[in-house]
């Protein structure tokens, strides 16, 4: 059996701690009311609780996680630190980002741990380029053959391993293994691939080349059915070296209030963040849902006023 039912059979089957015969064919999972529930839910398996208890705020980069469901197709499968998002498609899945070098067989065991191959895995985007979120990369095309989607100032980062003189952090960030980017995206374009539509987003700022994506994710076969808006946002924190003053770069900062403006609009019901704690992910968590909290309009409002301390300070 092979697409998306094959996927989410396996799914089910990881979650009640069965494992599929090879040799056997499944059928696919019956399609509940929205009045049922069925004994079959990811949730129980993968709670958002482990990942709370196993993780703290600004954890390491490298520190193992399970992963667990943003919402039915759409999957955390990163580390304590550093997020990377799985979107399970009918033949092919979607990754995001791939964080350090380091962390590459951590998500990869947490995407096998789901029951997927990451063979399956067709495409892999970007946050924005520094090592911390796509120094594996590399890596994670040799062990999936995936093709590297990303806009065309990170392009040119990924493709030398080294980080733009452009960027406010060019002093303090380490070269990488170069990857080969397949596609270059622009601002609102609509990637189809397979049965997903996945919105690009230029939010430059942290970085030249810096993106967030949008996504409809919705629940599984056998969960209640719902539909809500992902976003991904990248950092878009005012962090630099030593000798960097936004100041002194007006280009960049009237890009930067323009990608900020740009979020604070974004259809955005779920708020994931490439540092999870950017947007107190663990907070929401504890609180008992994702939904909320922290909105893209919050995030916004929150990068904004430290720009805006950023260059008071600068000019003190």
């Amino acid at each position: 059996m092979s697409g998306k039912f094959a996927v989410l059979v396996a799914l089910a089957m990881v979650a009640t701690g069965c494992t599929p015969a090879s040799d056997t064919p499944v059928a696919p999972p019956v399609v509940p009311s929205a009045s049922v529930v069925t004994s079959i839910d990811l949730g129980t398996s993968f709670p958002q609780q482990a990942f709370v208890d196993q993780c703290e705020d600004w954890d390491e980069w490298d520190k193992p996680a399970p992963p667990f469901e943003l919402l039915g197709d759409t999957w955390y499968v990163g580390t304590c630190g550093i997020s990377a998002i799985l979107i399970i498609g009918d033949k092919e899945h979607i990754l995001i980002d791939s964080g350090v070098k380091a962390a590459v067989p951590l998500i990869l065991q947490n995407i096998r741990a789901l029951g997927i191959d990451p063979r399956d895995i067709g495409t892999l985007l970007i946050s924005h380029e520094h090592f911390d979120h796509v120094g594996g990369h590399a890596a994670m095309v040799q062990a999936t053959g995936a093709r590297v989607i990303a806009s065309a100032e990170a392009a040119k980062v990924l493709a030398s391993g080294t980080v733009s003189p452009d960027d406010p952090q060019a002093a303090i960030h380490p070269a990488m293994r170069p990857v080969k980017v397949d596609r270059i995206v622009a601002d609102g374009e609509v990637l189809r691939i397979d049965d997903k539509e996945i919105t690009a987003h230029l939010t430059p700022g942290h970085t030249p080349g810096a993106m967030s994506w949008t996504w409809p994710a919705c629940s599984l076969p056998w969960q209640p059915p719902v539909c809500r808006r992902v976003a991904y946002v990248d950092s878009l924190s005012p962090v630099s070296g030593d000798d960097y003053r936004f100041s002194d770069h007006p280009a960049l900062v009237a890009a930067f209030r323009t990608s900020i403006a740009k979020v604070a609009k974004l259809p955005c019901d779920i708020l994931a963040t490439p540092h999870p704690s950017a947007s107190q992910m663990l907070d929401r968590m504890r609180a008992g849902t994702l939904l909320g909290g922290t909105t893209c309009a919050d995030y916004a409002r929150s990068i904004g006023q430290r720009l805006d301390a950023r260059l008071k300070d600068e000019g003190a």
